[in-house]
């Protein structure tokens, strides 16, 4: 018998409540209204030349057409009470550190698997598992320095944890610019409301890198930031955090490792590496360790990491706390490491390697999202309500030829906030990604990345996946001041993230 059609609940308008326009939206509804639609094409074509004369792209290797491209940028904010903000601020802090105790635990005691709260099979036998990490406490016993929480809004008042990223979190660059080139097009709608900055962003980091830096270290700790070269998607980002940390960007062959430290080479010798922020995937880091064959990392640098003389932000193994496989099991890390309720819901996920899951998982699929558990990017990624027959057939064989690969959540109306495309400005689904900093203190700036599907009804927003990004405001009040008074100098000097040294940064990190 023909299958019944599966609508998608009304999505939540970030602008527009049911009660009509909503407080933090106010001076912008007033902007757009004073702001003609040709005056605001004319604004975005000027980002775009901006944003293509300072090098912000996103390289899509091996896909043909622009290896480096622009993520389009969508000049509409996103905007965030104070009271919402604060309230989602809480429940990531929360997350991450149960996060962090939960890494902490499974490579030490593995209390919560004796206790039956999570399987052996999901820890020991997951490749983001790292052996080598046994035993092994990092300094301050943190593991994820930096976590991007993928953040998703249904209603007013819910929001739900998409995924954790644990690893190497990327984007944190297009949130800082995004702000920069809001403050120079739009100066006026900045004079209209009190903006928590972001541009502080790389100082935080650089201070929570300090933070962890071993015991070891005599002095203030050198740090450099390791990335894999000019041919990874990220590389601006790479470089550009490097310079507004005022610290090198460096690649595996500036570094060596003699009698278990890490040395950086330099004109004036060898310097010794205290704390390096890599932006390296775990196979690559160590040819003595992992890959034998990575040209990309530094050989023995795991044997000065467990001697205590190096940090790495994130640690090796961080992984297994960002698995799908994993994800399902956050909430119950919440109350068993810290003896409180989830602050942050997570989206129902079935687990396809169990039976009852993965029955209702092949009869439904045409209402859920299935993902792979190892997927990222928008790849390995089915979205049942806007998938073909054909497609779902090819997702049930992958399920049933390897179930453990494969989760499935329901297909959430995700919120809509107001964006800019060819016929005007339509409503378009859209997420949060906040940055989460952990260190002697947890750090979060006010905002994040916002990703925008771009397209009419799609819920996909991944930059590679055709997504884009906006601004993300927090206001230090709940709505708009109505004053026309520019921010003080102090505001707009902590928000600038500084376009005029990339020409500097792509220098070091080359």
């Amino acid at each position: 018998m023909p299958m019944e059609p599966f609508a998608l609940p009304k999505a939540f308008d970030e602008m527009h409540g049911k009660d009509g326009l909503r407080a933090c939206f106010a001076g912008v509804a007033r902007w757009l209204d004073g702001t003609g639609h040709e005056a605001l094409g004319l604004k975005r074509r000027e980002a775009e030349l901006l944003f293509r004369r300072i090098g912000i792209t996103f390289a899509v290797y091996g896909e043909g057409g622009d290896p480096e491209r622009l993520i389009p940028f969508d000049l509409i904010p996103r905007i965030l009470g104070q009271g919402e903000w604060q309230r989602l601020a809480r429940g990531l802090e929360q997350r991450v550190r149960a996060l962090n105790l939960f890494l902490k635990d499974v490579y030490g005691k593995r209390d919560i698997i004796r206790a039956g709260k999570i399987p052996v099979s999901l820890i020991l036998g997951n490749a983001t598992y790292r052996p080598i990490m046994e035993g092994f406490t990092p300094p301050r016993g943190v593991y994820t320095h930096i976590a991007g929480i993928d953040v998703v809004r249904t209603a007013p008042d819910e929001f739900f944890v998409l995924e954790d990223n644990c690893r190497t979190p990327s984007g944190v660059s297009y949130m800082l610019e995004n702000r920069e080139a809001m403050m120079r097009l739009f100066p006026e709608l900045f004079a209209m409301h009190r903006v928590a900055p972001v541009g502080h962003y790389p100082e935080e980091l650089l201070e929570t890198l300090k933070s962890v830096a071993p015991e070891r270290c005599q002095g203030t700790p050198r740090v450099v930031l390791l990335t894999p070269g000019a041919y990874n998607s990220a590389y601006y980002e790479h470089c550009f955090l490097a310079d507004e940390m005022g610290v090198e960007a460096v690649e595996g062959a500036d570094l060596f490792v003699r009698d278990d430290i890490v040395y950086m080479r330099t004109t004036n010798g060898p310097q010794r590496v205290d704390v390096i922020y890599r932006r390296i995937d775990d196979e690559y880091l160590d040819p003595e360790a992992f890959l034998p064959d990575s040209m990309l990392g530094v050989a023995g640098l795991m044997r000065a990491y467990r001697a205590g003389n190096v940090a790495l932000a994130n640690a090796p193994g961080a992984g297994i706390a960002d698995d799908k496989a994993i994800y399902p099991y956050v909430p119950d890390m919440v109350r068993f490491y810290l003896s409180e309720e989830p602050l942050l819901a997570n989206v129902p996920t079935y687990l396809c390697e169990r039976d009852a899951d993965r029955a209702y998982v092949l009869e439904h699929m045409h209402e859920l999202v299935v993902k792979l558990t190892h997927g990222s990017g928008g790849y390995g990624m089915l979205v049942g309500p806007h998938s073909t027959r054909q497609e779902r057939e090819d997702f049930a064989a992958r399920i049933r030829a390897k179930p453990s690969e494969y989760i499935a959540q329901p297909t959430l109306a995700l919120s809509t906030v107001p964006t800019l495309v060819e016929a005007g400005i339509a409503p378009r689904h859209v997420d949060l990604r906040p940055f989460v900093l952990t260190g002697k203190e947890v750090r979060i700036v006010p905002g994040g990345l916002t990703r925008v599907a771009l397209r009419d009804g799609s819920l996909v927003v991944n930059s590679s996946q055709g997504g884009g990004t906006k601004d993300t405001w927090v206001l230090e009040d709940d709505g708009p001041t109505g004053t026309g008074q520019p921010q003080s100098p102090s505001q707009s000097q902590s928000q600038s993230s500084g376009f005029q040294s990339q020409s500097q940064s792509q220098r070091q990190g080359s």
